[in-house]
C-alpha cells in the first residue's frame, strides 16, 4: 500500500471528468487500498480517486468515529428520494482549510459496483448521503466550492495559490 499525493484546488486536473471502471480486478482493488491509505492519513472521511489524479469512477468512504466502517462505491450513481435538503458545513481535501456551508439532498439512493464487481443498492440519509453527493461531484470534476459565491471562491483559490507558492519556495 502506498500514500497517494492528492492534488489541491486550483489544480486543472480536479476538473477531469472520471471514466466507468470496465472491470474490477486487482488493479482496482490495489487503487482502493492505496485510496483507503490515503484517506484514513489525511485524515478525511471521503476520497474520490480524481483527487488523487486517478480518473476512474472510485469513491472511498469510512463516517464513522472508529474508522472501522470502510465503504467503496464503484462507478457509483445517486437518485434523489426526497426533495427536503440539508445544509451542512463541508471541507475537502482537497481545498484543506476551508469549510463552508453546502445544501444538498438529504436522502438518497445509491447504485454502485463493489469490489467483488458485482451491482449494489442502498439508501443514504445525512451526513453519508452529502459524503457520497461530494465525491461523486468529484468524479464529475466539480467541487464543494463550485457551490459558494465567486468571491468566496475567487478568495480561497487566492489563499490556496498563496500557500502552494509559500511550499514551493
Amino acid at each position: 500500500m502506498a500514500l497517494l499525493p492528492i492534488l489541491e484546488f486550483p489544480d486543472s486536473r480536479l476538473r477531469t471528468i472520471a471514466k466507468d471502471v470496465i472491470e474490477v480486478n486487482d488493479d482496482i482493488r490495489a487503487i482502493v487500498k492505496d485510496m483507503f491509505e490515503t484517506m484514513y492519513d489525511a485524515p478525511g472521511i471521503g476520497l474520490a480517486a480524481t483527487q488523487v489524479n486517478i480518473h476512474q469512477r472510485i469513491i472511498t468512504i469510512d463516517i464513522s468515529d472508529e474508522k472501522d466502517e470502510p465503504l467503496v462505491l464503484i462507478n457509483p450513481t445517486f437518485e434523489i428520494l426526497d426533495v427536503e435538503t440539508d445544509k451542512m458545513q463541508e471541507g475537502c481535501l482537497s481545498v484543506p482549510g476551508f469549510y463552508e456551508d453546502v445544501t444538498r439532498p438529504k436522502h438518497i439512493k445509491v447504485t454502485h459496483l463493489n469490489l467483488e464487481g458485482n451491482t449494489c443498492q442502498f439508501e443514504a440519509q445525512d451526513l453519508l448521503a452529502v459524503c457520497i453527493q461530494h465525491e461523486i461531484d468529484h468524479l464529475e470534476g466539480k467541487l464543494f466550492v463550485d457551490y459558494l459565491s465567486k468571491l468566496k471562491r475567487s478568495r480561497i483559490k487566492s489563499k490556496l495559490e498563496k500557500a502552494h507558492k509559500l511550499q514551493a519556495s
